[in-house]
């Protein structure tokens, strides 16, 4: 079955890695777990031969069906859907549980389906997720990190990752012009735990990261921060005067965030947003 480049199908064909990802869910004894663009089925198949249950989710009508030619009913069920629109707390409800996720995602649209899932993150428990080598080198990156930014604030906020390996092209038929990471995320929002709101810190880590060569001081006015708040702000938050926002760790930023609400500086009134990477 060939594959079709406008949905980013890069078919994992390497044996050994199937077995690592399968593997890098833990025990999946009694579990369900949600696959997201199966394509093929490779991993599907080492996936069932752990869980419970597999929800397969492919957009691609043509593989869903060969999948389900491929993998009997019951133990793979095949739901031929974009998963942007998949509903994952209505899966984690007849499980009963938080489920695990694992995925090859496809590079066009990597981010709106890390946003999915981070909006999805009360039925989720943990992630095996393979992107693009650079993507996972800003997701897991930490402070100090030239790749470290607002991707890095808002996935970690929902939760720890961790980079687990990196396969070559050749693993993929067809071979991709890119490496590609394979890291894990563990669904535990951060928060209540940092006492900041969702919309309102994640909107403010975008401001803070807006222009990387600049200051965070800068980046603040130029978003219409007042100019004595801010000062204000990082001077509480014990931040360098001239520190840039990429040096900040989660605690720090989320320090920064409260000062910065007490001083009433926040130009939009706390209007909420959506999530955005």
């Amino acid at each position: 079955m060939p594959s079709k480049p406008k949905l980013g199908q890069n078919f994992l064909r390497d044996p050994q890695a199937i077995e690592r990802i399968a593997a890098a869910l833990g025990n999946l004894a009694g579990e369900t777990v949600i696959e997201i663009g199966p394509g093929r089925g490779a991993i599907t198949r080492g996936l069932a031969a752990r869980a419970q249950q597999v929800i397969a989710v492919e957009l691609d009508r043509e593989l869903a069906e060969y999948l389900r030619s491929q993998f009997p009913a019951g133990r793979v069920r095949v739901v031929e859907a974009d998963v942007l629109q998949f509903d994952f707390s209505a899966a984690a409800a007849e499980s009963g549980k938080p489920l695990p996720v694992v995925g090859n995602l496809p590079y066009y649209i990597t981010s709106p389906i890390l946003m999915k899932l981070a909006q999805s993150h009360a039925a989720l428990d943990r992630a095996v997720l393979m992107v693009q080598r650079e993507l996972a080198d800003r997701i897991t990156a930490g402070p100090g990190s030239r790749d470290y930014g607002v991707l890095s604030v808002a996935v970690q906020m929902f939760g720890p990752v961790e980079p687990l390996f990196t396969l070559p092209p050749g693993a993929f038929s067809p071979p991709p012009d890119v490496y590609s990471t394979v890291f894990r995320w563990r669904f535990a929002p951060r928060f209540a735990e940092f006492g900041v709101d969702e919309a309102g810190f994640l909107r403010f880590a975008r401001e803070a990261f807006a222009q990387k060569r600049k200051t965070l001081a800068n980046n603040l006015r130029a978003a219409g921060y007042a100019p004595a708040a801010i000062q204000d702000a990082i001077a509480a938050s014990l931040v360098p005067s001239q520190a840039r926002a990429e040096a900040l760790s989660l605690g720090q930023m989320t320090r920064l965030w409260i000062e910065l609400k007490k001083e009433k500086a926040d130009p939009s009134n706390g209007s909420a947003l959506p999530i955005e990477f």
